[in-house]
């Protein structure tokens, strides 16, 4: 199985949204097997953003980032980061579809509820930066055979 990050942002903290968004992964059928809230520092922004370093915006990033905990998850599943990705909708929050994550709860391109991880091989890398292996937590789930076919484990 796949494993994927989500961040969510500290608005999503701010706004008591954290339950909301995290029924969501799991109706979709995706397994939590890491959860942390931690508040995070220019350190590891500067690290996590890097590819942003440039941008006008990027001091501007780590400011919202750090005004509050976030919430860091990794969910498990079957092409996990694909359907996390979908499930967020696009960046900005105004031109997300209504029924995605950022499409029903943000209205902003950058106070936009969540961090997910753009790749397998970025989410690999962005799971390593925020846990460490004793924070996952490994658990049979009984609703695989209802949730997968045979060929999708």
């Amino acid at each position: 199985m796949e494993r994927t990050l989500v961040i969510l942002k500290p608005g999503t903290v701010q706004r008591g949204l954290i339950g909301e968004v995290i029924s969501r992964f799991e109706k979709r059928g995706l397994k939590l097997v890491a959860m942390k809230m931690k508040q995070l520092t220019p350190e590891i922004l500067d690290v996590h953003y890097a590819h942003l370093a440039d941008k006008p915006f990027f001091n501007w990033l780590k400011d919202a980032m750090m005004a509050a905990p976030v919430i860091l998850c990794c969910w498990e599943g079957f092409e996990a980061v694909k359907v996390v990705r979908e499930m967020a909708g696009a960046t900005n929050g105004r031109k997300a579809v209504p029924g995605t994550i950022r499409g029903d709860y943000s209205v902003s391109s950058q106070e936009n509820i969540v961090h997910t991880s753009d790749s397998v091989e970025n989410a690999k890398i962005e799971l390593e930066r925020f846990f460490s292996p004793e924070d996952y937590c490994e658990y049979p789930s009984p609703l695989d055979k209802y949730l997968y076919a045979p060929d999708e484990h």
